[in-house]
């Protein structure tokens, strides 16, 4: 028995270890060529297996680009939470403040290559824009209404349902992004789609009278 555990594990780490190579190559290619001109023949030679296993993984080529653009959104989501937790960590500040410098920070990270090319331009060609609306789903929903929910507790903008502003919220910056990507000047565009981002912001919070000494 202690054997075929032993063939098992074996068995499983090679699976694991082929899916990742496929994942890795594609991501490599699809970022460099793009998607339709990245054939299935030059992602297993990259990664250096069969076509057989490229199938037993995925059942074709768009199947495999939906696990690439995964893998980068997820890792962007990453980055971007451990960012602005060290953030709130290191400064003091109130909820609203600092998630208008985390969707600045987003807006930044539009221009990351692999992030643009795979999730913001390709991602919604390939698979249709429900696959980008699902990623802001499970990505982003949750983190931003609990911090909405903070920002209306802490009184910095008014009360609201939070369930729909999150979703505007999340459409509004979502639309940013894709700004930043499909431009022809990506550093313009994310200085425009910023200040138009925070001028938005700005009208939600509640204008505070100075007190008096």
């Amino acid at each position: 028995m202690a054997v075929a555990r032993i063939r098992r594990s074996r068995r499983a780490d090679h699976t694991a270890d082929t899916r990742r190579a496929l994942v890795g190559a594609a991501r490599t290619l699809f970022a460099e060529r793009g998607y339709a001109a990245t054939g299935t023949e030059d992602i297993v030679a990259a990664a250096q297996v069969t076509r057989g296993a490229l199938y037993h993984h995925f059942k074709d080529k768009a199947d495999l680009f939906r696990a690439v653009m995964g893998e980068c959104a997820q890792e962007m989501a990453e980055r971007l939470v451990e960012q602005e937790t060290l953030r709130a960590q290191e400064q003091t500040g109130d909820a609203w403040s600092l998630l208008r410098t985390g969707f600045q920070s987003f807006l930044d990270a539009c221009n990351d290559p692999d992030f643009q090319r795979i999730v913001l331009i390709e991602g919604p060609a390939v698979l249709g824009h429900s696959a980008w609306d699902a990623l802001v789903e499970q990505h982003g929903y949750v983190l931003l209404a609990e911090e909405l929910t903070r920002a209306i507790a802490e009184g910095d903008i008014e009360p609201m349902p939070v369930a729909p502003l999150t979703r505007m919220l999340a459409a509004l910056i979502s639309e940013a992004s894709l700004y930043i990507a499909r431009a022809e000047d990506h550093v313009l565009a994310r200085q425009e789609a910023g200040a138009v981002l925070d001028r938005l912001m700005d009208g939600l919070t509640v204008k505070k009278l100075p007190t008096r000494p």
